[in-house]
């Protein structure tokens, strides 16, 4: 592998000692008060704070001049996944705070009430979450959309706020593992040159399975709701959500679907409502953007953390000592390599709290394994997409997870048993794997 200074990049375990240390006062401080009693414990140290320490370990890790270490941080902090990223964050909450400030969020969840039996809700919120995040090609937009919806009915009707997110976050993640315009999709068949059609028709045998299981959970689980008897509504409140849906599915930008969003819901806002004027519309944006600061800036420090361990070898030496471990299982050689390509990218996704990136960073490896073990490259390439998926869906310190944890008032650790969608594809993945499913033409022998 080379850097962009066409230098050889040596692999050193050290260098994935920042990120550890992070997770270590993060989750340890979480998990401490936890113990202790503590109400919100996970908020007692705040993850910014936490990085903090990981930062400057990062830059005493990096060989070379202070100065270029600083360099190299802020080179991976202003990445334009990350800007991206931070943009949506920004407009997620102004349109969360606005939708919630004019009445929109209580009259879509009153409109689903009027239409949907409590029992229902679930199943209806991994559903239209999949679609959406199918349609747009990303997670983070639907999690913005439909995160502030999800947490209404939690307000409302029985169902806890954590099954409700991680209703809206699983679905956004089934999607977003299968959509043909999603960038794990297309960083998994380029990084195995296969057809995006090819990797589709092995992964929809893992992932509708997996739906479906998660659907009858929802169902079941949600059998013994009470009804709810809902309120009467503004109609016109209901409009920007009814925009933003349809919008998802017409391929324009998530930026751009969040904004008109913000817009429709100031106007329809000052239409509708008698005392929401131009300067609550004001206050409620930026009450959005403080809102998401926190997540905001923790994921541009994980960005930079993320470039210095690349830099350093940190991830390398990871991905090695991977690719050496297949070689010692012993369970046929197109599973241990199968096992392998599932392994790399897990551990990538954990070290840089990106599936696009863990997908590219792990690729050139997989495709090595892939060649070396007779792995068929699509089966690679969705299995890659896979497990970055459930990776990215349970990881605490994941956009994702932070994103509709700020929307919903909850901490993110306590989000990750209620991402039943995740945990369910991670099974049938490793049974994929175990039972060689989906039979698939031209494997290698």
């Amino acid at each position: 592998m080379q850097t962009e200074s066409e230098g050889t990049v040596h692999a050193r375990a050290i260098a994935l000692l920042p990120l550890i240390v992070f997770l270590t006062i993060f989750l340890g401080s979480g998990i401490y008060h936890t113990l202790i009693g503590t109400e919100m414990a996970f908020y007692q140290i705040k993850a910014p704070v936490a990085a903090l320490p990981a930062i400057i370990l990062a830059a005493l890790v990096y060989r070379g001049k202070l100065n270029d270490g600083i360099e190299a941080f802020l080179k991976g902090a202003s990445h334009p996944n990350l800007i991206l990223m931070f943009m949506v964050f920004m407009l997620a909450g102004a349109f969360a705070s606005v939708s919630s400030a004019i009445g929109s969020v209580d009259a879509t969840v009153q409109l689903g009430l009027s239409i949907i039996p409590p029992a229902f809700v679930l199943p209806m919120l991994f559903v239209i979450s999949a679609f959406i995040a199918t349609a747009m090609g990303t997670s983070m937009g639907t999690i913005a959309a439909c995160a502030p919806i999800a947490f209404g009915f939690s307000e409302v009707t029985e169902i806890s706020v954590v099954a409700a997110i991680g209703a809206v976050v699983g679905g956004s993640m089934f999607g977003d593992n299968l959509s043909m315009i999603s960038d794990t999709t297309i960083a998994a068949t380029t990084s195995q040159k296969v057809q995006l059609r090819d990797k589709f028709r092995v992964n929809v045998w893992i992932a509708v399975p997996a739906s479906v299981i998660t659907i009858l959970i929802y169902i079941l689980g949600s059998g013994a709701s009470n009804a709810v008897e809902y309120k009467d509504f503004n109609g016109l409140l209901v409009l920007p959500y009814l925009a933003v849906f349809v919008l998802a599915f017409s391929r324009l930008h998530v930026l751009a679907v969040l904004s008109i969003g913000v817009i429709l819901s100031g106007i329809f806002g000052l239409v509708a409502t008698s005392e929401f004027d131009l300067l609550k519309l004001n206050n409620a944006i930026y009450d959005g953007f403080v809102g998401m600061f926190e997540v905001a800036l923790l994921s541009m420090f994980l960005g930079g953390l993320s470039a210095i361990m690349q830099h350093e070898g940190g991830l390398r030496w990871l991905i090695e000592r991977i690719y050496a471990m297949t070689r010692l299982f012993k369970v046929g050689r197109q599973r241990a390599g199968e096992i392998g390509i599932s392994i790399l990218v897990v551990f990538s996704n954990l070290f840089v709290a990106n599936n696009t990136v863990a997908i590219i960073l792990s690729g050139d490896m997989a495709r090595e394994v892939a060649k070396e073990y007779g792995v068929d490259p699509k089966r690679a390439a969705a299995l890659m997409d896979i497990f970055s998926c459930v990776v990215q869906g349970l990881i605490p310190y994941g956009a994702q997870l932070l994103l509709a944890c700020s929307i919903a008032q909850l901490s993110p650790v306590e989000l990750i048993g209620g991402v039943y969608y995740c945990w369910i594809l991670a099974i049938f993945a490793v049974l994929a794997i175990a039972f060689r499913f989906p039979k698939i033409k031209n494997v290698h022998a």
